[in-house]
């Protein structure tokens, strides 16, 4: 039956700047895993809204109050091009993550921007936004949000890895799921490789060719965050405050930054894998060979390597399906993953005025 069926638009926009990933997908309800991406795209963003987005920790409270309706307005331009590109006429809603500006969950604080309403005006679709307040009210971490997916739409693997601006992880323990963000990545890399004006190191040949500063690996190893046990969470402050700084007193060649970086994020991800080969391994930092190389060095093990689509897409492809699930009331956020005090269905719902 056609209503078995909801078609979604997932929005996701990471902390590495890439740009916007879009995502159309064709959901069974009655079947989670019966799915199907039927349309993708990743829309870059402008150095305009890349500079903007970049800077937004540092704005003014009313100056993220306008950022934020300003970039639901983005958003909506966005999509509407995606819908025009795609000739896509069926649409139930919009789910969107917004991108994140705070997270300190362990101060009651995190914020995502790009206004719901603003999203829904400007597209003419219902808009489900907002997910991580929720969680976080119910003294939470807020993430990561990604397992519910994992859990019920890729629970053929054991462990789900993501690399991104930074790497997370998913599994099941004791007949529960639990997820947590390892370290750093990409947040880090490109920001060194924008210095000697590149977006990214490709294929980690520059990192390759550098050497390990031994005394910036061992720092980097013993900061507190690697020895507190889940639930946890990192963000982009975290990294400002505490890992550029390290970096920036101990090494100056840009090299020697992204090979040892390279080392110490393989070292931190390939703890966490034990005797399994079942690893589902998406994210943009898949594409980094030598990083992937590193892993499976200190993991002992080959890693297989999603679809491409699966790769680019599965955190669009999941907030689209965070959204189905907060649609029908059903939990979306598991309290052995974020901490909070119980599951719940979290995201805000928006309807065009």
């Amino acid at each position: 039956m056609q209503n078995e069926y909801k078609y979604v638009i997932g929005l996701m926009s990471g902390t590495s700047l890439d740009g916007l990933d879009l995502v159309y997908v064709k959901f069974n309800q009655t079947n989670y895993k019966d799915f199907q991406i039927l349309h993708s795209s990743t829309k870059s963003y402008t150095n305009h809204w890349k500079e903007k987005l970049q800077h937004a920790i540092h704005n003014s409270k009313e100056g993220l109050e306008i950022m934020h309706v300003e970039y639901g307005d983005f958003l909506g331009e966005l999509t509407n091009e995606f819908i025009n590109e795609n000739k896509i006429k069926n649409i139930d809603f919009i789910a969107s993550h917004g991108h994140t500006v705070f997270h300190q969950p362990d101060k009651g604080i995190t914020l995502q921007i790009g206004d719901g309403q603003q999203l829904a005006n400007v597209t003419n679709c219902k808009v489900i936004c907002d997910f991580r307040t929720q969680d976080v009210e119910l003294k939470g971490q807020g993430a990561p949000l990604v397992p519910i997916g994992d859990e019920l739409l890729f629970s053929e693997y054991d462990y789900c890895l993501n690399l991104g601006g930074f790497a997370n992880v998913s599994y099941k323990y004791n007949s529960q799921r639990i997820a947590f963000d390892i370290c750093p990545v990409n947040i880090v890399l490109n920001y060194y490789t924008k210095k000697i004006g590149l977006e990214y190191d490709k294929n980690g040949e520059i990192a390759k060719n550098g050497e390990v500063n031994q005394e910036l690996l061992e720092r980097l190893n013993f900061l507190p965050f690697y020895k507190k046990k889940p639930p946890k969470s990192l963000g982009l402050e975290w990294v400002q405050q505490v890992v550029f700084p390290l970096i920036n007193n101990l090494e100056t060649d840009v090299s020697v930054i992204l090979r040892t970086f390279v080392e110490h994020s393989a070292q931190q991800i390939g703890k966490i894998f034990d005797t399994s080969d079942k690893v589902l391994i998406t994210g943009g930092g898949t594409y980094n060979s030598f990083l992937i190389e590193k892993i499976e060095e200190f993991s002992k093990k080959k890693i297989a390597i999603a679809d491409t689509e699966i790769i680019e897409f599965k955190e669009a492809l999941i907030f689209a399906f965070l959204g189905l699930l907060r649609y029908r009331n059903e939990i979306n956020c598991l309290s052995s993953v974020t901490g909070a005090i119980k599951d719940h269905s979290s995201g805000k719902i928006f309807v065009p005025n």
